[in-house]
């Protein structure tokens, strides 16, 4: 294997669903006290979502409270309550590049912009023949980390 071309920086987020946000929003803001962000809704990704937020500026952890738009529709967000984990990388082509190239296998959709705004993509919880990592039953979101967060957490 070869020396890897990028770095995990650290936990940008965790995602929660349920069947309804507005029970998961009375743990998550009203208890614990996050604060919500914002609001991300897609057709696309089957998903009603508020963006909320522990800690300030680049070191910043986001919790999603997530509920499916379609609670019959694909992608389940709501099916695992732990619905994924979210890491900080320093350079998210070439980690997505050499991670293929090692056997790492990638959801469906390739890079593209998440919740939040930044470049994402997702390493799929299950491995098969051609590519025989995976989360072992965790989706994991990789994070293009934005420079402020590449400064506060690479070092």
């Amino acid at each position: 294997m070869s020396a890897r071309p990028y770095k995990i920086l650290g936990i940008q987020q965790i995602a929660i669903g349920g069947t309804d946000k507005t029970r998961l929003q009375k743990l998550w803001v009203d208890i614990f006290g996050f604060s919500i962000k914002s609001t991300f809704v897609s057709e696309r990704e089957n998903v009603d979502e508020d963006v909320c937020e522990l800690g300030h500026g680049p070191t910043a952890v986001e919790v999603d409270l997530m509920q499916p738009l379609d609670p019959n529709g694909k992608p389940a967000v709501h099916a695992t309550p732990l619905n994924h984990v979210g890491l900080w990388v320093d350079d998210l082509p070439a980690a997505v590049q050499w991670m293929s190239a090692n056997g790492v296998r990638f959801a469906p959709g390739g890079i593209r912009k998440g919740a939040s705004g930044f470049d994402i993509c997702f390493i799929h919880p299950k491995s098969n023949e051609e590519f025989p990592l995976s989360g072992e039953g965790v989706l994991i979101e990789l994070v293009q980390a934005p420079p402020e967060v590449i400064s506060a957490l690479g070092k």
